[in-house]
């Protein structure tokens, strides 16, 4: 027996090899579990660039809700906003985070 490939939102079935949302948060996960435990401020931006990390199936969103997962799970925790880090010409304001002490004390993951 095949699993089957549940269609996304807007009825459109995801190209054949791409990561699933929970496969790619597998992948990337580790990386944002080390930037925590290290104790530096860092941005999401950040960790994905130092771990050339794989874009999610849905970048307007998913980036989003894995840092909302680490923040549920009490890994990180938000520091303040930078206007100065992201590579396009946007100026947006960018969360920049750090491990929990917890996390940097390896009590969570």
């Amino acid at each position: 027996m095949t699993a089957s490939v549940q269609p996304t939102l807007d009825g459109t079935l995801p190209a054949p090899g791409e990561l699933s949302y929970a496969e790619w948060v597998d992948r990337v996960r580790p990386a944002f579990v080390a930037a925590a435990r290290s104790g530096r401020l860092f941005t999401s931006y950040e960790v994905a660039k130092d771990n050339d990390l794989p874009e999610p199936p849905n970048p307007k969103a998913d980036w989003g809700n894995l840092v909302l997962s680490l923040v549920r799970d009490r890994l990180i925790e938000h520091v303040t906003f930078d206007r100065s880090s992201r590579p396009t010409g946007e100026r947006s304001a960018v969360g920049v985070w750090r491990g929990t002490r917890a996390a940097q004390a390896g009590r969570v993951a």
